[in-house]
């Protein structure tokens, strides 16, 4: 795991990281030429630095990525996803406000009990990379 608080992923090491991480992980999809994007990331850092030790916040440019965005039904930026055990469990489109992702954040976990109560392994890889 890095120092880095907020983790910059890519269709690579998508798999491993979200799919098949150890812990919940907040996702935010994202494009370079996205204003909104670039306003709320400050932010997204802040919580990931605030709840470092109990969920993975991680960051996709689908403009590099595109198959995890077509994957994940990605239209529009940024889009919040709150996956547990490698299942989305909650979402956010567009520009929000802060509050609102960080409660996104703190439901998330709430529902990490339940997540682990009703979760199969996920146990294949798909990349799209052969």
């Amino acid at each position: 795991m890095t120092d880095e608080p907020l983790l910059e992923v890519n269709d690579q090491i998508w798999e491993k990281t979200v799919k098949k991480g150890t812990q919940p992980v907040a996702v935010m999809f994202y494009s370079p030429v996205c204003p909104f994007c670039q306003q709320i990331e400050p932010y997204f850092k802040s919580y990931a630095e605030e709840f470092r030790n109990s969920v993975l916040f991680t960051r996709i440019n689908i403009m590099a990525n595109p198959w995890t965005a077509e994957r994940y039904g990605i239209r529009s930026t940024p889009t919040f996803k709150f996956f547990c055990y490698g299942k989305a469990v909650q979402e956010i489109v567009g520009p929000v406000y802060p509050a609102l992702l960080k409660k996104m954040v703190e439901e998330g976990l709430a529902l990490k009990k339940e997540c682990e109560k009703n979760t199969t392994a996920n146990d294949y890889e798909i990349t799209g990379y052969g």
